[in-house]
């Protein structure tokens, strides 16, 4: 993140990315995510979690300490503080529910004039965006973002430093149809976890086992049945739902060896 910020002029690169890596290593997966892609790992059927997606909602407390403990981030535009919803002039001196940064649950407080702010977290789901901006909250870059037509910089508030987690391959006996499958959000978007298992376990069950094009097959499904099928309104998916809008790209990584199955 730091060359970025250097080459940033010289090479004329703006904006950012995500990042997420699977490095083997002495017979142990480390799997380092820091945006909103995912990776799972399907054995025998069964989905293991190897990420979580970094957005305004998960990382919310994180975001709020960060405001709370440098107030002049928030340029006098913004409150640190979230609310169910925006908080109008007329609704000062009543009481409404809040959280901040120390807060899992609701409590009441007294509307005031600070509370008339713009939250530093706003929206819902995948709508949900810091400072109005931006939907990840960790990730490579973006060192000259800004709040449309202000001089407030996003950056302090976008980590680059992954949560890491680690899988060690030799406590099981994998078989050939066990996989790591690494995925952008414009896969899971609209794939759940399930489903792209069971795209996994469609596509292997149609090939050999010893046929290694069967791995680039299932990238190559999921990838395809993610995007949909362009019709007149749009691309769509099987169940007429909107395909993915975003870049999709994904990896399958193989676990076990071929060996000789039947």
């Amino acid at each position: 993140d730091d060359q970025i910020e250097r080459e940033r002029a010289s090479q004329c690169l703006p904006g950012g990315c995500c990042a997420l890596a699977a490095v083997y290593l002495m017979g142990k997966f480390y799997v380092a995510n820091a945006g909103d892609s995912r990776a799972i790992i399907i054995r025998n059927g069964e989905i293991i979690p190897m990420s979580r997606e970094f957005t305004p909602e998960t990382e919310r407390q994180r975001l709020q300490f960060l405001a709370f403990l440098r107030p002049e981030l928030l340029g006098k535009e913004f409150t640190h503080l979230e609310f169910p919803r925006r908080i109008q002039p007329k609704e000062l001196g009543k009481k409404m529910l809040y959280r901040d940064q120390n807060m899992n649950g609701w409590a009441y407080k007294k509307i005031e004039e600070d509370d008339l702010k713009f939250p530093l977290i706003y929206g819902e789901g995948k709508k949900a965006r810091v400072m109005a901006t931006i939907g990840v909250t960790r990730g490579l870059g973006d060192h000259d973002l800004k709040v449309f037509s202000s001089n407030i910089h996003i950056k302090p508030f976008l980590s680059c430093f992954p949560e890491v987690r680690v899988y060690d391959l030799t406590q099981y006996e994998h078989c050939p149809d066990d996989v790591l499958v690494l995925g952008t959000d414009g896969l899971w978007d609209v794939t759940n976890d399930k489903e792209v298992a069971g795209v996994v376990m469609e596509v292997l069950t149609s090939y050999e086992p010893n046929d290694p094009c069967r791995y680039t097959m299932v990238a190559q499904e999921l990838v395809v049945r993610s995007r949909g099928v362009l019709k007149e309104r749009g691309w769509r998916l099987a169940n007429d739902k909107l395909g993915s809008g975003d870049d999709i790209s994904v990896f399958v990584i193989p676990l076990g060896g071929p060996g000789n199955y039947t």
